[in-house]
């Protein structure tokens, strides 16, 4: 091979092919702690003051939101992200993940800069699927920030959990390798998830995963428990008749969460304000 310096969309497509070839290899956790998990309902965007810069997991997001110009985010992931469930395309998280990060920076149709949030979601798709369209529909729409949501259909089509880890690792640093930043997304909390054996183990996995990368993770599980603990929604209201896909209350919740996640991975909100 040649000694220049692979460019960044050669790179990922060698991790990618290399995930998709074979085992790789699965190192020990030590990166920073995810950050916890977030509320429903947040006041509108309040950015830390000089004196109270706040670290930013998603370095190249903060700088994009520091200054006038484009973000494109692309929601990646399997029906959860698709919209399976909601009443419309408008309905579906990454639509209401668009308009709530719209509201929260104040970006009016006046504004300098946009938000653009791509729906990349495929019903019944596992990690192995995902792995192969990722640069096609990810890396190809050249985005600045990923919200990937995966883990629920692996356990249902019994996609060892070795493999799972292998190939979220692999597409993980194929994304980072171009620049972009990355937020997962864990499983939903429901009936049908519920009833497979083993099925939180590929959470458990994606957070050890998340935290030994550095990369944030919107607990959605934890979230939806949350809040019918603290009666903001019962579990039909958020979950539909077919016991795996949420409903536009639901998915308006979680566009909700994703929004405050994404802005503390950012720096531009205190932790503190983004629990449950």
């Amino acid at each position: 091979m040649s000694s220049r310096i692979l460019s960044s969309r050669t790179l990922p497509g060698l991790i990618l092919a290399s995930a998709l070839a074979g085992p790789l290899g699965v190192s020990g956790a030590g990166a920073q702690p995810d950050a916890p998990p977030v509320s429903a309902s947040l006041p509108a965007l309040q950015k830390p003051t000089s004196s109270e810069r706040l670290p930013a997991k998603l370095a190249r997001l903060a700088s994009l939101l520091g200054r006038d110009g484009d973000v494109r985010i692309v929601a990646f992931g399997s029906s959860s992200t698709e919209g399976a469930g909601a009443s419309s395309p408008a309905m579906a998280y990454p639509a209401l993940l668009e308009r709530d990060l719209e509201k929260r920076l104040q970006i009016g149709a006046s504004s300098r800069r946009s938000i653009t949030v791509i729906n990349r979601g495929k019903g019944g798709d596992t990690s192995e699927a995902m792995a192969r369209r990722l640069e096609r529909d990810v890396l190809a729409e050249r985005p600045d920030l990923v919200v990937w949501q995966t883990g629920s259909n692996d356990p249902l089509a019994g996609v060892p959990l070795e493999r799972f880890v292998e190939l979220t690792r692999a597409g993980i640093l194929a994304i980072r390798a171009t620049g972009a930043d990355v937020v997962v997304m864990d499983q939903q909390w429901c009936q049908k998830l519920t009833g497979v054996a083993g099925a939180e183990r590929y959470g458990e996995a994606l957070h050890a995963l998340a935290a030994e990368l550095g990369v944030p993770v919107i607990r959605r599980r934890a979230m939806m428990q949350s809040w019918v603990t603290h009666g903001l929604m019962t579990p039909a209201q958020m979950i539909g008749p077919d016991g795996l896909h949420m409903t536009d209350a639901g998915y308006r919740q979680l566009a909700k969460a994703a929004a405050a996640q994404i802005l503390v991975g950012a720096g531009l909100i205190q932790p503190s304000l983004a629990r449950n």
